[in-house]
């Protein structure tokens, strides 16, 4: 929704796993395709999101659509703390 989060280096490359799975199953862009990213997800949203603003930026790339970043660690317990994004 957000195209953007900052969280733990952990998370975001288990995110980045999630992400690109849902992407290049929905763009098959079928009544199948949305079946299957609605059991994945369940805000309208973000489903409307990604099959009317996502699959047209993607549909020619074959993979890669997240990057993480790593931006340093967290003050309290010393995580080590990235930022997770949708490629433009």
């Amino acid at each position: 929704m957000h195209e953007k989060i900052k969280t733990t280096f952990a998370r975001a490359k288990e995110l980045q796993r999630f992400s690109e799975r849902l992407i290049t199953k929905a763009k098959g862009n079928n009544l199948t395709a949305r079946r299957a990213v609605d059991r994945d997800i369940k805000d309208k949203a973000v489903l409307k999101k990604i099959f009317e603003v996502l699959l047209p930026r993607y549909s020619d790339r074959k993979g890669g659509y997240t990057q993480v970043y790593k931006i340093g660690q967290r003050m309290g317990d010393s995580a080590l703390m990235s930022l997770i994004r949708l490629v433009q």
